[in-house]
């Protein structure tokens, strides 16, 4: 990456007149720090999900009579999209650096609860349900944080040249990595019973408490950098009376303008949730891998999502169209899923199912990625935040629903 800002890509820069303000002078991204820090904040606020997701272990001895990858992601995507909607609608009017840093806040309350919980309260024993209860509770409080911070820092990046939101997206996948890797060590060096559990358990909520502190100094840091306050000064200057950026109608607008790309990330959350975690981790055996094998899946998917995702500062496609009809022919993982749970045997072997889960990682990466950095930059500058937090609205939208599908692989 060149340090150095690319004019052609700072400008923000279209509007229905095609009016495009040209900059000079951009100070330089000494030493990559801001992309690097952006980077960092992606993987942070997707990490304290991430871990509920790889403690799985944990909590299905705890609560075995419940699906605990299910519940947990209808829950905190669920919370998730009624928090956006509050936000989009009601709430915009904090600004951004107030949002994510209480979102932090929160991360750090949710994910203190759980070990504090096991230590206190369920020290080891199954089937107490109270405690799946706070879980849950805590589950959808880590849901409000993400809203505060994901919409923040998206719709903020939103506003910046084209490879920060790159960082961005990529440090999402870069969270699933870390945990990912934390999991296979966990699970190779301590015990599998209740108290190898435990300890891993602790070990995951405690690297992501203190990833959660180091997210919220860097983020502090970040906003003072003089190639962020230089971009930010010029939206401010280019910033329409705010009583109309933040009427209904001026949001009807940029929905209009970007609907195409929200439905596509749509489709593609919706595609990819409804059969990962749940359908991988659950529906799919091995006799040689046993139980490391929904754990060297689910590492698979992350890696490939995280290439994927990275593919778009090497390659970004610009065509609408195309990047849509991906969106479309990706429905095709279905029946090939179905093959894989279904199908002759050989389909159903461990080859098959972790091609087919990386070919879901790294289309899922790169598509999403690609709408993501695009959608911002179809708006005027003064709208590319709203912007930001919409596509995240379409991207919760596609989680949602595709969890709420993912049922359906067990009935």
């Amino acid at each position: 990456m060149e340090a150095k800002e690319d004019a052609s890509v700072s400008l923000h820069h279209t509007d229905s007149n095609d009016v495009v303000t040209k900059e000079i002078n951009i100070p330089n991204d000494s030493y990559n720090l801001a992309y690097t820090i952006y980077f960092i904040l992606g993987t942070g606020f997707l990490l304290p999900w991430n871990v509920f997701i790889t403690a799985v272990d944990y909590f299905n001895y705890l609560y075995p009579d419940r699906s605990v990858d299910r519940i947990f992601a209808v829950v905190y995507q669920s919370v998730s999209l009624l928090c956006l909607l509050l936000i989009i609608f009601g709430f915009r009017k904090f600004r951004a650096y107030v949002r994510i840093n209480v979102g932090f806040g929160l991360y750090l309350v949710a994910l203190v609860v759980v070990p504090l919980m096991d230590l206190f309260y369920n020290k080891g024993r199954s089937g107490l349900h109270d405690g799946f209860y706070v879980t849950v509770g805590v589950v959808g409080l880590s849901g409000v944080a993400n809203v505060l911070v994901q919409g923040g820092v998206i719709g903020s990046v939103a506003e910046l040249p084209r490879r920060y939101m790159q960082a961005v997206v990529s440090g999402t996948s870069a969270s699933g990595v870390l945990v990912s890797f934390m999991r296979i060590f966990t699970k190779a060096v301590f015990p599998q019973d209740i108290h190898g559990l435990r300890n891993s358990a602790i070990l995951y909520f405690i690297v992501a408490i203190l990833f959660m502190t180091l997210c919220f100094c860097l983020y502090n840091v970040v906003r003072q950098l003089p190639v962020v306050k230089h971009h930010n000064k010029l939206r401010n200057e280019q910033k329409l009376n705010q009583e109309e950026f933040s009427s209904y109608t001026s949001i009807w607008n940029v929905i209009q303008t970007i609907k195409w790309y929200g439905f596509g990330i749509t489709l593609i959350y919706i595609v990819t949730l409804s059969i990962f975690p749940g359908s991988v981790t659950e529906d799919v055996h091995s006799a040689v891998l046993k139980d490391w094998y929904a754990i060297l899946l689910i590492t698979c998917y992350n890696v490939f999502d995280l290439i994927g995702k990275s593919l778009t500062a090497v390659y970004l496609l610009d065509n609408t169209n195309i990047a849509l009809g991906a969106c479309f022919a990706r429905f095709l993982f279905y029946p090939l899923y179905l093959g894989c749970l279904h199908g002759p045997q050989i389909f159903r072997t461990e080859i098959p199912v972790a091609s087919l889960t990386s070919l879901l990682g790294i289309t899922t990466g790169y598509f999403a990625s690609v709408l993501m950095i695009l959608a911002p930059k179809t708006v005027q500058l003064q709208c590319s935040e709203t912007a930001g937090i919409l596509m995240v609205l379409f991207l919760t939208l596609g989680l949602v629903i595709g969890s709420s599908l993912s049922w359906f692989w067990v009935l």
